[in-house]
């Protein structure tokens, strides 16, 4: 059993900031950051010089950032599936550097097109920029467990998304501003394309190596059947599967509005190119900020829970972003300055940066839980067909805004349709996949309705079957150790419970499993235990109150015998399940527990701010006990010093 307790070197560390002065982080993250520089500023400087600068007959400037982000895309279609095999089959480090080698090289034939203005050869190099990212993709993303430990993913993926989105904002601005500089304009861009480039390979160098984590593996070079078993492989797992489909909706909604802002700022905001790339600067800004927020929210846990907070974010700020910019009076183009000075813009702006900041949250712990639920062993395959399906939503999105821009839709309508469609996609992932919805429920609970502190939670097994004894207080203690759990909880509950309106339909969605005295309904007091050794068999955690019912007096009691048949159940199927003893303190006196007296009856949810807001509780957990040695009356008495801890 693996509980994953932080080391001294894993605690050391405040927050994922810190990760950038440790090398098994730190090289990783600056070679990820100048290669999606490195791309933007080439893809960039070449739209801006087809655009404006050469007369192609043949690549009207109308289709030169179509046909380039196009060609962009193809091999993300093409080799996804055979770059996630390589990541598996190979050490992470060692494809890094080749990859970063092939982009010196990729570098330096595009430094010769922008010298040349040879047009032909700077679409290869797109499409080989292309297949550099194709590669690197997998890599990326199936590094981060293997360098991190589990508590450490959401930061890291956060500084990851945060670094991508500014080196995009970057790389773009540059690009920008050096293919502009009269008379040396190309060669500039071409010295700075490779230069970055170099820069990655010497930080590529210095990555430590990440062992290949199935180096058996057998490459299939058919891109058209592997992209298939990949699709299949990430399907049958139902959570990791539907975070993919959830991914990619998050790049069809980002790729609807970036494409748009350019037209945006000119058609609707009547600004100039400058206020085109505020917008851009806008969005960035928000996604980084979101990505870094999430791990301070999520207490350094993969908390899925915020998952469903940003797509409610992203939603009510789309769709205000259309109220904010549809009564704009037109007027002459204007500059940075003039954009500024009007108020109605700021609305427009923090829409923009808000919406963007609740994708990161809706991104960032998304990409941890995939990488923390996939088989490591195909851990890099799983996300090559998560780029796959990224490739896809991406292209449907430029498919579906031209068409409905085409069909007379105005900007603000697409941007209205959008937020509305992601309230719809989010509301269906989320009934399909219940655990989000189950985790935000339990992270409002744990941070809006109380204050809630954890003690000794990395004492709750990350692997592995465990059954979780608590104390009995109030209506909502499942909720909260279901906030207090990096894992998903299966609770064994009174199924009396399931009457109490909201909490029943709520404790239905997480599959608690109702009890029955065994002398009022025998055949279900069976079946509870049936499912219980199942929840074991299946590898998962199982929750429990041997108090059998919630406390009326708000004093411990005593402990019936039920875990004692959950233990002998699982050691006829030979599992080895060791029993974690935990307190919830605090949360007698509080609405969700029995206190007022009505009629000589304890009874709850009375007098919801008889304690104020924000009350405090908290979660003891205890050091796991072997099944062996456990009895209801020593738990009861690890439980009773727990609740005595300060």
């Amino acid at each position: 059993m693996r509980t994953d307790a932080p080391t001294a070197a894993a605690s050391a560390h405040a927050n994922q900031f810190a990760l950038l002065r440790q090398r098994r982080f730190a090289p990783f993250f600056w070679t990820q950051f100048a290669g999606a520089a490195n791309d933007n500023l080439f893809k960039f400087a070449f739209t801006v010089m087809v655009t404006y600068q050469l007369q192609v007959a043949w690549l009207p400037p109308s289709l030169a950032g179509l046909v380039i982000g196009a060609l962009f895309i193809l091999p993300f279609l093409l080799f996804s599936a055979t770059a996630g095999q390589l990541t598996d089959k190979y050490d992470k480090a060692r494809i890094m550097r080749l990859v970063k080698t092939l982009e010196i090289a990729i570098m330096a034939l595009a430094g010769w097109g922008f010298v040349a203005a040879n047009v032909p050869v700077l679409l290869g190099c797109v499409f080989l920029m292309g297949l550099h990212s194709t590669l690197f993709g997998p890599v990326k993303f199936a590094y981060l467990p293997q360098a991190l430990r589990p508590h450490e993913l959401t930061g890291g993926n956060g500084m990851v998304e945060m670094g991508t989105f500014v080196a995009i904002l970057l790389g773009q601005v540059a690009g920008g501003l050096l293919v502009a500089l009269p008379g040396i304009g190309h060669g500039t861009v071409a010295a700075a394309c490779v230069a970055v480039a170099v820069v990655g390979r010497l930080t590529a160098q210095a990555v430590p190596a990440a062992p290949a984590t199935d180096p058996g593996l057998t490459v299939n070079w058919n891109p058209v059947s592997e992209t298939w078993r990949n699709l299949k492989l990430a399907h049958g797992n139902t959570v990791v599967f539907r975070s993919l489909l959830g991914i990619s909706w998050m790049w069809f909604f980002g790729a609807t509005f970036l494409s748009q802002f350019p037209s945006f700022a000119k058609e609707v905001l009547h600004g100039d190119a400058h206020v085109a790339s505020l917008l851009l600067v806008v969005f960035s800004v928000g996604i980084g900020a979101g990505s870094l927020l999430c791990e301070t929210l999520s207490r350094r846990h993969v908390e899925i829970g915020l998952v469903p907070l940003g797509a409610i974010g992203m939603s009510v700020f789309a769709i205000d972003l259309y109220f904010a910019s549809r009564g704009l009076p037109p007027s002459a183009e204007m500059g940075l300055g003039a954009f500024l000075a009007q108020p109605a813009h700021w609305r427009v702006m923090a829409d923009l940066a808000l919406l963007s900041l609740f994708a990161g949250l809706y991104s960032v712990p998304m990409y941890a839980l995939i990488q923390l639920r996939s088989p490591p062993t195909h851990r890099a395959r799983i996300i090559a067909a998560n780029n796959i399906l990224n490739a896809l939503f991406m292209i449907a999105s430029a498919v579906i805004a031209g068409a409905l821009i085409g069909a007379g839709f105005s900007i603000p309508q697409v941007f209205l349709f959008t937020g509305i469609a992601n309230a719809l996609v989010a509301g269906y992932i989320f009934l399909l996949v219940p655990e989000y919805l189950l985790r935000f429920v339990a992270w409002v609970a744990s941070r809006a309705v109380y204050r809630f502190r954890l003690r000794g939670e990395a004492r709750i097994p990350a692997e592995g079957p465990a059954v979780l004894v608590c104390n009995h207080v109030s209506f909502v203690d499942a909720v909260l150790l279901m906030a207090a759990s990096p894992r998903p909880i299966r609770f064994l509950m009174d199924h009396r419970i399931f009457r109490v309106p909201v909490l029943g339909w709520l404790f239905r969605l997480a599959k608690a499993i109702p009890i029955a005295p065994q002398k009022e309904d025998p055949a279900a007091y069976e079946r509870a235990f049936d499912e219980a050794a199942q929840v074991l068999r299946e590898g998962d955690l199982l929750g429990i109150f041997p108090e059998g019912g919630i406390t009326r007096d708000g004093t411990l009691q005593p402990f019936k015998g039920g875990v004692m048949k959950i233990l002998a159940r699982a050691q006829e199927d030979g599992l080895a399940v060791p029993v974690v003893p935990m307190a919830l303190t605090n949360l007698w006196g509080s609405y969700f527990s029995r206190i007022e007296l009505r009629g000589g009856e304890p009874v709850a949810m009375v007098r919801p701010f008889r304690r104020g807001f924000w009350s405090r509780v908290g979660l003891n957990v205890g050091e796991p006990l072997p099944a062996a040695a456990v009895q209801p009356e020593l738990l009861r008495a690890r439980v009773s010093d727990l609740l005595a801890q300060p």
